[in-house]
């Protein structure tokens, strides 16, 4: 994702890359264009924070990738904000609230110090349920449920340590059940906010919620880009939520992310979302590479950070404090 954005910005004829803040230390110290397989721009990364700080930026494309615990994010996000910057994130800060207020709050009021704002976007979370599944919820008279799913296929993957780490693929269930460990947790914070958001849209509030998480284990050895998936290991995980609203209405996400697509009966593209209630609504999404010779993954990371660099214009003109994209109307449900 970071090196995707670094593209993007580089490439923008609109855009002026100010600096690179980068985590690894093989980054550090190079040019960013070098970084980004584009010509020298005389930007140096660097991993010094508070260098990072004292630059002169309008918005800062946050990209890291999430970690554990959900809110080891936050410091840096709070000061980038208290220095001024409006910081457009991918990598969680999707609608705060969620997590409550005090965790909200902190950020607000970061913001609001230092005249900026915060958005958190991307493709899920920020773009299909937020924009696009609770759209068409409009087209209904009553509804019963929204259940939104995907399926990401992570054979392509280049990096171990999202496939293995991030992902959970290739863990061993009979030594570490995932689906009730630190990974639950990060899975469950980071998407409740989509399912509060969802929520707030349709003008009520979650009830409850009931997880459903599920592992597909390889019936074979699987071969990935990342590396090996023994047979028996797990070789898909869906996290699976059910928010139970108070309007009636039930919310189901769904996030598959899989070694092998065809281990999986129902594989119907990148999203598949699916309305019940009068009428019933079905509308399916996929994203894909024109190019064969790039990797698969490149077509979902573009489509992610262009979300990103499209929103510049939207964050920069919004109020200090918390930013998020809202769909245009939802259902709700009769007063």
């Amino acid at each position: 994702m970071g090196r995707t954005s670094l593209r993007r910005i580089i490439d923008h004829p609109g855009l002026e890359l100010a600096g690179v803040h980068v985590y690894s230390a093989d980054k550090a110290g190079r040019d960013a264009g070098e970084i980004a397989r584009r010509p020298p721009v005389g930007i140096i990364a660097t991993s010094d924070r508070d260098a990072i700080l004292a630059t002169a930026a309008d918005v800062v494309i946050h990209a890291p990738r999430i970690t554990l615990p959900y809110d080891a994010l936050v410091p840096d996000v709070e000061a980038l904000l208290r220095s001024g910057k409006n910081v457009i994130s991918t990598a969680g800060f999707h609608w705060p609230s969620a997590q409550g207020a005090e965790y909200a709050d902190r950020l607000r009021d970061a913001a609001i110090a230092g005249g900026a704002t915060l958005a958190g976007v991307g493709v899920n979370p920020g773009t299909i349920v937020e924009r696009l599944a609770l759209a068409a919820t409009a087209m209904c008279v009553d509804l019963d449920s929204l259940t939104v799913s995907e399926t990401v296929d992570a054979s392509a993957m280049a990096s171990p340590a999202f496939v293995f780490d991030l992902m959970g693929l290739g863990s061993d269930p009979a030594t570490r059940d995932i689906r009730n460990g630190p990974l639950a947790a990060l899975y469950s914070t980071l998407f409740s906010e989509v399912l509060h958001f969802a929520a707030h849209s349709m003008k009520t509030v979650i009830a409850s919620i009931t997880p459903d998480h599920r592992l597909t284990l390889a019936p074979r050895d699987i071969v990935v880009q990342a590396g090996l998936i023994p047979a028996g290991t797990v070789a898909a995980t869906e996290w699976r939520w059910t928010a139970h609203l108070a309007n009636g209405a039930d919310f189901t996400l769904s996030i598959l992310w899989t070694a092998d697509p065809s281990l999986h009966a129902n594989n119907n593209g990148h999203w598949d979302i699916r309305i019940e209630g009068r009428p019933n609504i079905r509308m399916t999404l996929d994203i894909s590479e024109a190019d064969p010779a790039a990797p698969p993954s490149r077509a979902l990371t573009d489509a992610t950070m262009a979300v990103a660099i499209n929103a510049i214009p939207d964050v920069v003109a919004a109020p200090p404090g918390l930013f998020a994209f809202m769909p245009p109307t939802a259902w709700r449900a009769a007063a």
